[in-house]
């Protein structure tokens, strides 16, 4: 049976809670990572097909894995679930952003216009089918994405030129390849961990905080999954017209 739904989980620490969460499932090696299959009962009784793959850190392995699945698989809705790291004092441990827009911060152009470069990678999310209540509690906020963390001494300028409360590795990628794909996509990230403009949480040795933190998050959205999943379904019904898709 064709899936309905892909979910893309990107850090390895993240998969493992996956794993552990769905009690060791039966794995399929891809060139792009594993993968599983499960089967879930919505609010109409009738049965719907996940996948969820572990599609690697960073934009690279974040872009080739978002590809490959909608290649492969050509999903009505593509979510990716994960955790990001918070600005101190504009959120907090725990919270769930749902990410209405991305933005890949470092890119830096010496040549041309810089904030050019920078537009081309922002990738804006139709989320308008998601209406309250939340399967959980959400901040609808716009998320940083780049290949490495956040540093401190940026913060600043990050909160001044994006309004921006947060950032992670990978979801700029799959925004950006889901919207070249015309493949309604869902991103939910929840913020283990904070840096401020004087140091990060998680930082010089103390990496425990976002193993603990990424755990707790997790499991609170794999428990929330289903619900955003009968949200999708209970809004278009049974989607069949490519039209009626959110892009």
């Amino acid at each position: 049976m064709k899936p309905e739904f892909v979910v893309l989980i990107s850090a390895d620490i993240e998969w493992q809670t996956v794993l552990k969460f769905y009690s060791m499932p039966t794995i399929i090696k891809s060139p792009l990572g594993d993968w599983f299959r499960f089967s879930y009962i919505d609010g109409n009784e009738l049965v719907k097909q996940v996948i969820i793959m572990h599609g690697g850190w960073g934009k690279v392995a974040a872009a080739s894995s978002c590809q490959y699945i909608i290649d492969h698989w050509k999903p009505q809705l593509l979510i990716n679930l994960g955790t990001c790291g918070g600005f101190e004092g504009e959120i907090k441990i725990g919270e769930i952003i749902l990410v209405e827009k991305t933005i890949i911060y470092d890119i830096y152009e010496q040549m041309g216009d810089a904030e050019e470069h920078i537009n081309h990678y922002s990738t804006e999310i139709n989320t308008s089918w998601l209406v309250e209540p939340y399967p959980i509690d959400i901040k609808r906020e716009l998320l940083l994405s780049g290949d490495r963390d956040l540093f401190c001494k940026d913060i600043s300028a990050l909160k001044t030129k994006y309004s921006a409360i947060a950032g992670d590795w990978e979801s700029g990628a799959i925004a950006w390849v889901a919207h070249k794909n015309r493949t309604p996509c869902l991103i939910l990230r929840g913020v283990s961990d904070l840096v401020s403009e004087r140091n990060g949480q998680a930082y010089n040795g103390n990496i425990d905080i976002f193993y603990r933190n990424t755990d707790m998050i997790m499991n609170k959205l794999l428990i929330s999954l289903p619900e955003w999943l009968h949200k999708y379904s209970a809004y278009f019904g049974n989607v069949s017209k490519t039209e009626n898709i959110p892009k």
